[in-house]
């Protein structure tokens, strides 16, 4: 935001330049016509004006809508980024991530090409209890440390979003099932790692189910396998990983 805010303003002031060039360019080819019937007085005199009164009349309003402008620019691109991010992690929201995964997958559908990559979805064990035996803050505090614990096992290029009360969706682009299995091992990991805070000690646990692919496929086909494998790993215990390739409409270890 401060080098994208630094830039803006580097643009504002090359306008007003620019404008202001324009103005006093303009002026003195208007008063081109009559400068052969100037005397050289009345010329230096005419070149003055001509350069003065756009630079004082022409380069502060310059500088004020153009200001202004950069001033919308930053306050859309801010609420853009409100619309997008979780709150409370600062994560990308539900409606975010998914719409950037399926960006992803648009114009390698339409291509008909196939890239690999893997969907996980992190969900944090028993955290209900966490909030009755320590409150919300405790259960806020947990939700950050689980968004910090996967932020920290991810490649810039990887995305990730809180998609549910304590529910993440983590994508992962040309990623192979045995990558997706290590990416989510780290992060379960991570998370268990340290104590929350203020608990005596209580470690926090969650379980990672996902789905590699190869092939052209939905996000929603995605999600609901990479669901079904959340649940695999819930049923057989918790605080574990399950990745699984992604068949159709189905997953197969």
């Amino acid at each position: 935001m401060i080098d994208l805010s630094v830039r803006s303003k580097a643009r504002v002031w090359l306008g007003t330049l620019a404008g202001t060039l324009l103005c006093i360019g303009a002026a003195l080819f208007v008063d081109s016509f009559n400068f052969p019937n100037l005397s050289p007085a009345a010329l230096r005199r005419a070149i003055t004006v001509d350069i003065l009164l756009p630079t004082v009349l022409a380069g502060p309003l310059l500088f004020l809508l153009l200001g202004k402008v950069r001033q919308l620019a930053i306050a859309h691109q801010e609420l853009a980024v409100l619309a997008s991010t979780d709150s409370l992690t600062g994560l990308l929201n539900r409606g975010a991530f998914t719409m950037l995964v399926e960006s992803w997958f648009g114009p390698v559908n339409g291509a008909g090409a196939t890239r690999q990559g893997t969907l996980l979805i992190v969900d944090a064990d028993h955290f209900k209890s966490i909030n009755d035996r320590f409150g919300h803050q405790i259960g806020d505090a947990a939700l950050k440390r689980v968004a910090a614990s996967i932020k920290g096992a991810l490649r810039p290029t990887d995305l990730v979003g809180r998609i549910g009360g304590e529910e993440f969706g983590v994508f992962l682009p040309g990623a192979s099932r045995a990558q997706g299995v290590e990416v989510g091992e780290r992060i379960r990991t991570l998370v268990q790692s340290l104590p929350l805070p203020s608990t005596g000690g209580t470690r926090l646990t969650v379980s990672v189910g996902g789905v590699s692919f190869r092939q052209c496929a939905s996000y929603d086909d995605l999600f609901k396998a990479a669901d079904r494998c959340l649940y695999e790993a819930k049923n057989a215990g918790r605080d574990r990983v399950c990745v699984m390739d992604y068949i159709g409409k189905s997953a197969a270890a």
